[in-house]
């Protein structure tokens, strides 16, 4: 069994009240275990809230643990997450980064882990954690996206986590001579423009070309500035998608979707050739099942990260 190390959140951003980015740093400054882009690490916190799972007919339901004196309990989760950065970072800068939102079920009970995460964060008290010393995961591009001429990554929400790193990884690779032949299309979607994360790093590996790369971020909760802005996009990932492919959109009365004015649907199509494309997909399960059943319609493979 792997060791449980010791660490220690470096850096802490809000993008808004329920999404962050963190970066954890070992107490011990021991480097972390080599991996590839796209694979995921559990991390533990010892002081969180503890709930009790609770089945009503086909509903799940999660309630506070209570104790004897009807306090919440208090006890040690072990969470897994994709990781953020990019592998050159970790081996350059010795840390590790998550994009995470704060986790809130049905009855308003915040999930577990990222309640204590954002509660030690916001007032400062506990900027600790631990992680398992060992980083697994089969979703990466050599293992899921082998053979394909063209692939198409789709992250809802903290769902780009996994892309984010991808695209660092190749960015980086690419200006240190590495060759990459495939094309590279990401699709992310988010509420609000200041949740799109790694949104500027994004634009700016497109805009160096140092690979085939397309970034294409939207949001489905625009403002008139997000509206006006070519570069932004609106709606929810898997309506753009079925937008794309001349299918009708799942939520009728929701945000109308729309491809950013630079980033054009002509331009889109043509890159995407259905029998050499690969969908790559990570973020909300329902949203992953939609774009499944999208891709299974317009004939392209389809992969999605899975624990």
């Amino acid at each position: 069994m792997a060791d449980l190390k010791t660490g220690r959140i470096q850096e802490w951003t809000r993008l808004s009240p329920v999404l962050s980015l963190f970066r954890v740093v070992g107490i011990e400054s021991t480097p972390f275990p080599a991996y590839e882009a796209g694979q995921y690490i559990a991390l533990r916190r010892d002081d969180c809230l503890l709930t009790r799972k609770v089945k009503e007919g086909n509903e799940v339901r999660y309630l506070p643990d209570l104790d004897a004196s009807g306090n919440q309990k208090r006890g040690p989760v072990t969470h897994s997450y994709s990781i953020a950065s990019a592998p050159f970072e970790t081996v350059e800068g010795n840390y590790l980064e998550f994009y995470v939102v704060l986790e809130r079920g049905v009855d308003g009970v915040l999930g577990r882990f990222t309640g204590s995460l954002f509660r030690g964060m916001d007032d400062r008290t506990n900027e600790h954690l631990a992680y398992v010393e060992r980083i697994v995961g089969d979703f990466t591009l050599k293992k899921r996206a082998k053979g394909f001429e063209h692939v198409l990554m789709v992250g809802t929400g903290t769902g780009l986590a996994p892309f984010a790193s991808m695209m660092k990884q190749l960015d980086f690779e690419a200006r240190h001579g590495m060759s990459h032949p495939a094309r590279y299309t990401l699709l992310h979607t988010n509420r609000t423009r200041e949740e799109l994360a790694y949104h500027r790093e994004l634009l700016d590996i497109e805009k160096a070309k140092t690979f085939d790369f397309v970034y294409v971020p939207s949001v489905s909760r625009p403002t008139a500035g997000d509206l006006a802005d070519p570069q932004l996009g609106s709606g929810r990932a898997n309506n753009l998608l079925r937008h794309l492919f001349g299918l009708p959109a799942k939520e009728p009365s929701a945000v109308p979707a729309a491809f950013p004015r630079d980033r054009p649907e002509a331009m889109l199509r043509e890159r995407i050739d259905p029998s050499k494309t690969v969908v790559l997909t990570c973020g909300n399960p329902s949203g992953m099942a939609d774009i499944a059943w999208i891709a299974s319609q317009a004939g392209m493979r389809f992969e999605k990260e899975d624990w």
